[in-house]
């Protein structure tokens, strides 16, 4: 992010819009006229730029990733102070994001459709020779 280059009011100007999400607000905080102005800001693709990274970086800090959410989890399970349901939904949680309950099978190869692959006097004569089989 530092290479991109802000003058330090457009910095207060996307610092503020982000705290808020207010662009009239945060352009009269940064020293800007309100009027006009923050369309022209907010259309500023190195202060969208900045905006989007420093959106993601806060995001990515206040949202736990999947190794903290186990590690919290873990930590769950075998403390011993805990709850006996806590520690059990604890374990659930691990088996589950370890695939330990199977509820349904994926197919990764690839799927043939002899119906689809008939010309249309192929698939009346498969129709008829079945609907004899049927009648049998």
């Amino acid at each position: 992010m530092n290479e991109l280059k802000l003058t330090e009011k457009q910095k207060r100007f996307a610092d503020y819009y982000i705290a808020s999400g207010n662009a009239e607000e945060s352009a009269k905080k940064a020293g800007y006229s309100a009027r006009g102005n923050t369309t022209k800001l907010l259309q500023n693709t190195t202060i969208r730029k900045y905006i989007e990274e420093r959106n993601k970086r806060l995001e990515s800090n206040r949202i736990a990733d999947m190794e903290e959410v186990k590690q919290f989890w873990t930590n769950t399970l075998r403390d011993e102070q805990r709850d006996l349901k806590d520690r059990l939904k604890a374990s659930e949680y691990i088996a589950k994001t370890n695939a330990a309950f199977i509820d349904k099978q994926e197919h990764s190869g690839e799927i043939h459709n002899t119906v689809t692959e008939l010309t249309p006097e192929q698939r009346m004569k498969r129709i008829k020779e079945l609907k004899a089989k049927l009648e049998q």
